[in-house]
């Protein structure tokens, strides 16, 4: 396909708004996971399954979205796809303001059924737009651009879904039927105000997205599911996709209650430093704060690490194989997580946000290294890669039963096979086929 970059740079820039939209969007479900558990009165594995039903639609929708995609042309399915995601932020109005558990699970699986169709189209688009050469750094900065979103997240979930005290159902029983009333409206407004504010912009955005004009996509090669259950590799490389997004989001979704049960909070506020960073994400006194706030605000860390990372990971890139990268950057991730339940206070805390630096240039390694090699076979294989997404169904709820039976402690030691799988991953590809840069 032609270079030049005149006709792709505003086509790129209009993908990378959306990788940065359902960066934000994949990340503000992790600020509502603790605030739905104290609602609900959840177990850990209970709100695990919030983001069960959220990636668990990547499993279901993968396949059928690159069908679609080749019966409707790619802008057409973006249309579908941001409209699909409207839908699911709308059904967090009627979720909140009857306090339906089950109803706010149908709104995550709607929504992450239109971020589906975006995800299996985009990461191979972005790689045509422009030279072959290009590819792997073209879709390392569009992710950086995801990571930016999925950074900024946390500050806006601290600030306007955990702000507030939640009461337990004996604190509600004791109300007037006028403050109860009251109680369940601040609740439905609190969650109800951002998503409205989504499905408002989605939904501009899709009508955006009818007049714009964008490069149509390659043809995939016939028959190419078939030819793809032959590889090792791709199967490898899918099961790789599974552990990571399952131990990154698990990770996150967990963090505000695992500071909680290291008892950060009080840390924090006891330390100056720590307390006027709190106070300066969330533009409050750090006394006026709500404890999952406090420790919540620290997840932008987290995912700013993610964002960091993937420029530090594509310029070691230049001079360093890939694969060899992704094996240090996973022994350093399980480094650091072995280091957080080894100790406490704010080391523990900042050795486990440190794991979202290294886990930064997992997804794109990963799914390049994979691609490596399949000719026209890369649009199915992308298919099936975004189907592995699904690990961050089963691996966060994984993680939630574990915390419940045996303890944050030992429940880390889930996201450390992951690691230790993706490094047998690089150390396979770094011996079997030829390395390509990212």
């Amino acid at each position: 396909m032609n270079s030049n970059k005149t006709n792709y740079t505003v086509p790129f820039i209009i993908i990378t708004v959306l990788f940065f939209l359902w960066g934000f969007i994949t990340v503000l479900v992790d600020s509502l996971v603790p605030r739905l558990r104290e609602v609900f009165e959840l177990s850990y594995f209970q709100a695990g399954l919030v983001q069960f039903a959220f990636f668990l639609a990547y499993f279901v929708f993968s396949i059928p979205a690159g069908i679609l995609l080749s019966k409707v042309g790619y802008k057409k399915g973006i249309v579908i796809g941001l409209a699909t995601m409207a839908i699911g932020c709308l059904l967090f109005y009627p979720a909140s303001s009857e306090r339906i558990f089950g109803v706010f699970l149908l709104g995550y699986f709607t929504l992450a059924a239109g971020i589906t169709i975006l995800q299996v189209a985009a990461n191979p688009y972005v790689a045509v737009l422009g030279s072959e050469e290009g590819a792997g750094s073209r879709l390392n900065l569009a992710q950086a651009f995801n990571s930016l979103g999925a950074s900024i997240a946390p500050i806006a979930g601290a600030a306007f879904l955990l702000s507030d005290k939640i009461l337990t159902s004996q604190e509600i029983t004791t109300l007037t039927d006028a403050q109860r009333e009251s109680y369940y409206i601040t609740e439905a407004g609190a969650v109800q105000t951002p998503f409205l504010f989504f499905a408002g912009l989605i939904g501009l955005l899709a009508v955006a997205f009818i007049f714009i004009k964008l490069p149509k996509l390659q043809k995939t090669a016939k028959g190419g599911y078939a030819a793809l259950l032959k590889k090792r590799s791709v199967w490898m490389g899918a099961a790789g996709i599974f552990v990571y997004v399952g131990a990154e989001v698990a990770i996150g979704s967990y963090l505000v209650n695992y500071f909680i049960d290291l008892n950060l909070e009080e840390t924090i506020r006891n330390n100056e430093f720590m307390g006027n960073i709190a106070s300066f994400f969330l533009n409050a006194d750090i006394n006026d704060i709500d404890a999952k706030a406090v420790v919540g605000a620290f997840l932008f860390f987290y995912w700013t690490g993610a964002m960091v990372g993937r420029f530090i990971g594509s310029a070691l890139m230049r001079f360093i194989a890939p694969f060899k990268v992704l094996m240090t950057f996973t022994a350093l991730a399980i480094l650091m997580i072995l280091i957080s339940v080894s100790t406490d206070g704010l080391l523990a805390m900042w050795s486990i946000l440190a794991v979202g630096l290294f886990n930064s240039i997992m997804f794109p390694t990963i799914f390049t290294l994979t691609l490596n090699g399949l000719g026209d076979l890369k649009p199915q294989a992308s298919g099936l890669l975004c189907m592995a997404i699904v690990g961050g169904a089963i691996v966060p709820i994984s993680f939630g039963a574990l915390a419940d039976s045996l303890g944050f402690a030992l429940a880390f030691l889930l996201p450390m096979a992951c690691y230790a799988y993706i490094m047998f991953f690089a150390f396979y590809k770094g011996r079997k086929i030829e390395v390509v840069t990212v």
